[in-house]
């Protein structure tokens, strides 16, 4: 089949490549436009279109697809089917019947839990046991289309959104493969999502990350997890913005922690810096003060000692 590909971010990568290694031919890659980052605010190219580039193909960025050429740039390429991983733009009714059999989107989570933009970071939030991969036929409706392919698994004790998200990609990559030769064969069988089950996921606002210190410590772990690599679950220190990129539950019974406010450091040692919340306490394993590089919680008590201090909640 005659392919394109419309992905952004770094989850997207794998469905190129294997989609370049397929018995199908890549005619185009369609992305979002540059954007700026960094200290500097220069423009950067996102990881699909750094990966097309090297691999040789076509490289389309329009700002939107609800515009004319748009969706004369669909038409002239004469496409089969679109590829769809993460773009991150909409694509209007109009789009989606441009392809001659389709748009196939790959979504990172077993629908039909999980429609929307973060479902990696919201089963995680959740505290899901389990997540997966949807290959699924695109409509005009959020992610309500049928399903070619699933595939669960196991959201590890360790995992965050960055680790759960590399393992989805490739897992979303092979699912693809598979489910697009079905489409070329004819075979593809597609089975309506459930009424039951429904939830959404929604985009995660930064507002979320500040670190709320009367939760349970459960429930702290959690959003840390969540929120790494972006946009990185933050507390107070002294007035200073502190980033917490890794923690874990200090071992021990809530019940028998004694009653410190939430937030207030009960311990740092080489081990991590334990922190009283609302229920239980949180060790912090790893963090990074503004304008400074991440670092283990060892290294950053030899620097700054900690002892009665407290950490400002949300």
């Amino acid at each position: 089949m005659r392919l394109g590909f419309a992905g952004t971010p770094a989850f997207a990568v794998p469905a190129l490549d294997a989609l370049v290694r397929s018995a199908h031919t890549l005619q185009a890659v369609l992305t979002q436009p540059d954007r700026p980052a960094g200290r500097g605010r220069t423009l950067h190219a996102s990881p699909v279109k750094q990966r097309a580039l090297e691999l040789g193909i076509a490289v389309h960025q329009p700002a939107s697809l609800k515009t004319p050429a748009a969706l004369e740039l669909l038409r002239e390429l004469r496409l089969d089917a679109l590829v769809v991983a993460a773009y991150g733009l909409i694509l209007p009714p109009a789009v989606i019947a441009a392809p001659r059999l389709g748009c196939f989107n790959i979504h990172a989570s077993l629908l039909p839990r999980w429609r929307g933009a973060a479902p990696i970071q919201r089963a995680l939030l959740a505290g899901d046991a389990i997540t997966g991969v949807s290959i699924m036929r695109m409509e005009a409706g959020l992610d309500t289309g049928p399903i070619l392919r699933t595939r669960s698994i196991e959201i590890l004790p360790l995992d965050t959104a960055g680790s759960l998200r590399d393992r989805l990609a490739i897992i979303g990559a092979e699912l693809m493969c598979l489910a697009l030769d079905d489409v070329a064969a004819g075979s593809a069988i597609e089975v309506p999502q459930p009424h039951s089950g429904v939830t959404y996921a929604e985009k995660i606002s930064k507002g979320e990350a500040l670190i709320d210190w009367h939760e349970d410590a459960g429930l702290v772990l959690r959003r840390i997890r969540a929120f790494n690599p972006s946009p990185i679950a933050e507390t107070r220190l002294e007035g200073a913005q502190l980033r917490v990129w890794q923690a874990e539950l200090a071992p021990g019974d809530p019940a028998a922690i004694p009653g410190a406010a939430p937030g207030t450091v009960l311990g740092a040692t080489a081990e991590g810096i334990d922190v009283a919340c609302g229920r239980g306490v949180l060790r912090i394993v790893r963090l990074q003060l503004a304008g400074r590089k991440p670092v283990t919680a060892h290294e950053f008590i030899q620097a700054r000692p900690l002892a009665g201090l407290r950490f400002a909640s949300a």
